[in-house]
Protein backbone atom coordinates (compact mmCIF):
# COMPACT_ATOMS: atom_id res chain seq x y z
CA UNK A 1 0.00 0.00 0.00
CA UNK A 2 3.02 2.31 0.37
CA UNK A 3 3.59 2.54 -3.37
CA UNK A 4 0.18 4.13 -4.23
CA UNK A 5 0.63 6.76 -1.49
CA UNK A 6 4.10 7.63 -2.82
CA UNK A 7 2.77 8.05 -6.36
CA UNK A 8 0.06 10.39 -5.10
CA UNK A 9 2.62 12.55 -3.32
CA UNK A 10 4.54 12.86 -6.59
CA UNK A 11 1.50 13.84 -8.60
CA UNK A 12 0.02 16.34 -6.17
CA UNK A 13 2.50 19.23 -6.67
CA UNK A 14 1.99 19.07 -10.45
CA UNK A 15 -1.79 18.73 -10.31
CA UNK A 16 -2.67 21.37 -7.74
CA UNK A 17 0.56 22.71 -6.28
CA UNK A 18 -0.04 21.04 -2.87
CA UNK A 19 -1.66 18.23 -0.96
CA UNK A 20 -5.01 20.01 -0.79
CA UNK A 21 -5.66 18.70 -4.31
CA UNK A 22 -5.28 15.13 -3.04
CA UNK A 23 -8.00 15.65 -0.48
CA UNK A 24 -10.26 17.11 -3.16
CA UNK A 25 -9.56 14.12 -5.39
CA UNK A 26 -10.31 11.66 -2.62
CA UNK A 27 -13.60 13.40 -1.94
CA UNK A 28 -14.48 13.29 -5.64
CA UNK A 29 -13.96 9.53 -5.88
CA UNK A 30 -15.12 8.62 -2.37
CA UNK A 31 -17.87 6.02 -2.97
CA UNK A 32 -19.41 6.58 0.46
CA UNK A 33 -19.71 10.30 -0.22
CA UNK A 34 -21.41 9.62 -3.55
CA UNK A 35 -23.81 7.20 -1.88
CA UNK A 36 -24.66 9.75 0.80
CA UNK A 37 -25.41 12.35 -1.85
CA UNK A 38 -27.54 9.86 -3.77
CA UNK A 39 -29.52 8.95 -0.65
CA UNK A 40 -29.99 12.65 0.18
CA UNK A 41 -31.34 13.32 -3.31
CA UNK A 42 -33.72 10.37 -3.14
CA UNK A 43 -34.92 11.48 0.28
CA UNK A 44 -35.51 15.02 -1.03
CA UNK A 45 -37.57 13.69 -3.94
CA UNK A 46 -39.49 11.31 -1.67
CA UNK A 47 -40.35 14.12 0.73
CA UNK A 48 -41.66 16.39 -2.02
CA UNK A 49 -43.28 14.04 -4.53
CA UNK A 50 -45.58 11.04 -4.45
CA UNK A 51 -45.21 9.70 -7.98
CA UNK A 52 -43.17 9.94 -11.16
CA UNK A 53 -45.60 12.36 -12.81
CA UNK A 54 -45.11 14.84 -9.99
CA UNK A 55 -41.34 14.65 -10.45
CA UNK A 56 -41.71 15.19 -14.18
CA UNK A 57 -43.95 18.18 -13.59
CA UNK A 58 -41.47 19.69 -11.16
CA UNK A 59 -38.53 19.27 -13.55
CA UNK A 60 -40.56 20.67 -16.44
CA UNK A 61 -41.50 23.70 -14.38
CA UNK A 62 -37.85 24.32 -13.53
CA UNK A 63 -36.93 24.08 -17.20
CA UNK A 64 -39.65 26.56 -18.20
CA UNK A 65 -38.55 29.03 -15.52
CA UNK A 66 -34.96 28.74 -16.71
CA UNK A 67 -35.98 29.61 -20.28
CA UNK A 68 -38.07 32.53 -19.04
CA UNK A 69 -35.13 33.92 -17.08
CA UNK A 70 -32.91 33.70 -20.14
CA UNK A 71 -35.47 35.63 -22.18
CA UNK A 72 -36.12 38.47 -19.78
CA UNK A 73 -36.21 41.96 -21.21
CA UNK A 74 -32.99 43.96 -20.87
CA UNK A 75 -34.98 47.11 -20.08
CA UNK A 76 -32.43 48.64 -17.71
CA UNK A 77 -29.58 48.28 -20.20
CA UNK A 78 -31.78 49.58 -23.01
CA UNK A 79 -32.71 52.70 -21.06
CA UNK A 80 -29.12 53.40 -20.04
CA UNK A 81 -27.11 52.33 -23.10
CA UNK A 82 -29.65 52.11 -25.92
CA UNK A 83 -31.20 49.28 -27.97
CA UNK A 84 -27.97 48.22 -29.73
CA UNK A 85 -26.08 47.46 -26.52
CA UNK A 86 -29.19 45.88 -24.96
CA UNK A 87 -29.72 43.56 -27.93
CA UNK A 88 -26.06 42.63 -28.06
CA UNK A 89 -25.98 41.96 -24.30
CA UNK A 90 -28.97 39.66 -24.61
CA UNK A 91 -27.35 37.60 -27.38
CA UNK A 92 -23.96 37.41 -25.68
CA UNK A 93 -25.58 36.29 -22.41
CA UNK A 94 -27.29 33.53 -24.38
CA UNK A 95 -23.95 32.38 -25.77
CA UNK A 96 -24.39 33.83 -29.26
CA UNK A 97 -22.36 36.36 -31.23
CA UNK A 98 -22.99 39.86 -32.58
CA UNK A 99 -21.36 42.11 -35.14
CA UNK A 100 -21.55 45.85 -34.85
CA UNK A 101 -21.22 47.95 -37.97
CA UNK A 102 -17.57 48.16 -39.14
CA UNK A 103 -16.46 46.03 -36.16
CA UNK A 104 -15.28 42.46 -35.75
CA UNK A 105 -17.57 39.73 -34.44
CA UNK A 106 -18.00 39.87 -30.68
CA UNK A 107 -18.42 36.60 -28.78
CA UNK A 108 -18.75 35.70 -25.09
CA UNK A 109 -15.37 35.28 -23.43
CA UNK A 110 -16.41 33.53 -20.22
CA UNK A 111 -15.52 36.56 -18.08
CA UNK A 112 -18.76 38.50 -18.46
CA UNK A 113 -19.58 41.22 -20.96
CA UNK A 114 -16.66 43.06 -22.50
CA UNK A 115 -16.06 46.64 -21.41
CA UNK A 116 -15.81 47.55 -25.08
CA UNK A 117 -19.52 46.79 -25.46
CA UNK A 118 -20.65 49.77 -23.40
CA UNK A 119 -18.82 52.15 -25.75
CA UNK A 120 -20.88 51.06 -28.78
CA UNK A 121 -24.22 52.58 -27.85
CA UNK A 122 -24.32 54.63 -31.08
CA UNK A 123 -23.09 51.84 -33.38
CA UNK A 124 -25.82 49.75 -35.06
CA UNK A 125 -25.82 45.96 -34.83
CA UNK A 126 -25.75 44.55 -38.36
CA UNK A 127 -25.51 40.79 -37.72
CA UNK A 128 -26.58 38.36 -35.00
CA UNK A 129 -25.64 34.69 -34.71
CA UNK A 130 -27.99 33.13 -32.17
CA UNK A 131 -27.47 29.54 -33.32
CA UNK A 132 -28.56 27.07 -30.64
CA UNK A 133 -29.65 29.79 -28.21
CA UNK A 134 -32.74 29.49 -26.00
CA UNK A 135 -34.54 32.46 -27.59
CA UNK A 136 -38.33 32.37 -27.46
CA UNK A 137 -41.22 34.67 -28.33
CA UNK A 138 -40.60 37.02 -25.40
CA UNK A 139 -36.85 37.12 -25.93
CA UNK A 140 -37.31 38.51 -29.44
CA UNK A 141 -38.25 41.82 -27.83
CA UNK A 142 -34.53 42.41 -27.34
CA UNK A 143 -33.81 41.99 -31.07
CA UNK A 144 -36.72 43.69 -32.78
CA UNK A 145 -35.37 47.13 -31.85
CA UNK A 146 -32.28 46.48 -34.01
CA UNK A 147 -33.64 48.31 -37.03
CA UNK A 148 -30.38 48.06 -39.01
CA UNK A 149 -30.06 44.30 -38.55
CA UNK A 150 -29.14 42.69 -41.88
CA UNK A 151 -28.27 39.10 -40.95
CA UNK A 152 -29.97 36.90 -38.36
CA UNK A 153 -29.19 33.26 -37.66
CA UNK A 154 -31.67 31.34 -35.51
CA UNK A 155 -30.22 28.01 -36.55
CA UNK A 156 -31.17 25.08 -34.27
CA UNK A 157 -32.96 27.29 -31.72
CA UNK A 158 -35.23 24.86 -29.82
CA UNK A 159 -37.81 27.46 -28.74
CA UNK A 160 -38.21 29.45 -31.97
CA UNK A 161 -41.65 28.59 -33.36
CA UNK A 162 -44.24 29.83 -35.85
CA UNK A 163 -45.34 32.59 -33.49
CA UNK A 164 -41.78 33.95 -33.43
CA UNK A 165 -41.68 34.18 -37.22
CA UNK A 166 -44.87 36.22 -37.11
CA UNK A 167 -42.92 38.97 -35.34
CA UNK A 168 -40.04 39.27 -37.80
CA UNK A 169 -41.99 41.66 -40.04
CA UNK A 170 -40.66 44.42 -37.79
CA UNK A 171 -37.23 43.81 -39.36
CA UNK A 172 -38.54 43.79 -42.94
CA UNK A 173 -36.80 47.01 -44.01
CA UNK A 174 -33.28 45.88 -43.13
CA UNK A 175 -33.10 42.07 -42.99
CA UNK A 176 -31.21 40.48 -45.91
CA UNK A 177 -30.19 37.06 -44.57
CA UNK A 178 -32.13 34.69 -42.31
CA UNK A 179 -31.32 31.14 -41.21
CA UNK A 180 -33.99 28.96 -39.63
CA UNK A 181 -32.26 25.65 -40.34
CA UNK A 182 -32.77 22.91 -37.79
CA UNK A 183 -35.49 24.66 -35.76
CA UNK A 184 -37.76 21.82 -34.57
CA UNK A 185 -40.87 23.95 -33.95
CA UNK A 186 -41.14 25.76 -37.28
CA UNK A 187 -43.80 24.54 -39.70
CA UNK A 188 -45.34 25.68 -42.98
CA UNK A 189 -47.60 28.09 -41.09
CA UNK A 190 -44.68 30.02 -39.70
CA UNK A 191 -42.86 30.14 -43.03
CA UNK A 192 -45.96 31.70 -44.59
CA UNK A 193 -45.44 34.70 -42.30
CA UNK A 194 -42.15 35.49 -44.06
CA UNK A 195 -43.96 37.04 -47.02
CA UNK A 196 -43.42 40.40 -45.30
CA UNK A 197 -39.64 40.07 -45.70
CA UNK A 198 -39.41 41.11 -49.33
CA UNK A 199 -35.88 42.45 -48.89
CA UNK A 200 -34.51 39.02 -48.00
CA UNK A 201 -31.79 37.78 -50.34
CA UNK A 202 -30.89 34.52 -48.62
CA UNK A 203 -33.09 32.18 -46.54
CA UNK A 204 -32.12 28.79 -45.11
CA UNK A 205 -35.07 26.53 -44.27
CA UNK A 206 -33.25 23.20 -44.36
CA UNK A 207 -33.81 20.41 -41.84
CA UNK A 208 -37.17 21.52 -40.41
CA UNK A 209 -38.74 18.35 -38.95
CA UNK A 210 -42.17 19.96 -38.41
CA UNK A 211 -42.51 20.71 -42.14
CA UNK A 212 -44.45 17.82 -43.62
CA UNK A 213 -43.55 18.40 -47.28
CA UNK A 214 -40.15 20.12 -47.55
CA UNK A 215 -39.95 20.07 -51.35
CA UNK A 216 -43.34 21.64 -51.96
CA UNK A 217 -42.80 24.11 -49.13
CA UNK A 218 -39.57 25.34 -50.67
CA UNK A 219 -41.30 25.88 -54.01
CA UNK A 220 -44.03 27.93 -52.34
CA UNK A 221 -41.50 30.01 -50.38
CA UNK A 222 -39.56 30.71 -53.57
CA UNK A 223 -42.79 31.90 -55.18
CA UNK A 224 -43.52 34.06 -52.15
CA UNK A 225 -40.01 35.61 -52.10
CA UNK A 226 -38.97 35.76 -55.77
CA UNK A 227 -35.79 37.79 -55.15
CA UNK A 228 -34.51 35.51 -52.39
CA UNK A 229 -32.18 32.50 -52.63
CA UNK A 230 -33.94 29.78 -50.66
CA UNK A 231 -31.78 26.99 -49.27
CA UNK A 232 -33.41 23.81 -48.09
CA UNK A 233 -34.57 20.45 -49.31
CA UNK A 234 -34.32 19.21 -52.85
CA UNK A 235 -37.40 20.38 -54.68
CA UNK A 236 -38.65 16.79 -55.10
CA UNK A 237 -38.28 15.82 -51.42
CA UNK A 238 -41.64 14.80 -50.01
CA UNK A 239 -43.46 14.96 -53.34
CA UNK A 240 -45.47 11.90 -54.32
CA UNK A 241 -44.29 10.36 -57.54
CA UNK A 242 -46.66 9.12 -60.19
CA UNK A 243 -46.73 5.45 -61.22
CA UNK A 244 -44.50 6.10 -64.23
CA UNK A 245 -41.97 7.89 -61.99
CA UNK A 246 -41.75 5.24 -59.27
CA UNK A 247 -38.31 3.60 -59.03
CA UNK A 248 -38.28 0.07 -60.39
CA UNK A 249 -36.86 -2.85 -58.43
CA UNK A 250 -34.85 -4.55 -61.14
CA UNK A 251 -33.79 -7.36 -58.82
CA UNK A 252 -37.36 -8.61 -58.40
CA UNK A 253 -38.47 -7.94 -61.99
CA UNK A 254 -39.11 -11.07 -64.03
CA UNK A 255 -36.49 -11.81 -66.66
CA UNK A 256 -38.03 -11.76 -70.11
CA UNK A 257 -37.78 -15.00 -72.01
Amino acid sequence: MAAPRASLRLVAPVWNGGTSGIRGLSRAVDPEGSQRKGRALLQFLADRFYDVEAVRGYLLQKQVLKVLRKNRSFTYIKERYGPYVAGASFILKQGGAVKFQDKEWMRPNGRGLSGELWKLREVPVEAVDASGCAINYQGLDNLLALRELQSLSLRCCPHVDDWCLGRLHQLADSLRELSLAGCPRISERGLACLHHLQNLRRLDISDLPAVSNPGLTQILVEEMLPDCEVLGADWAQGLKLGPEEQPRDTASSPIPA
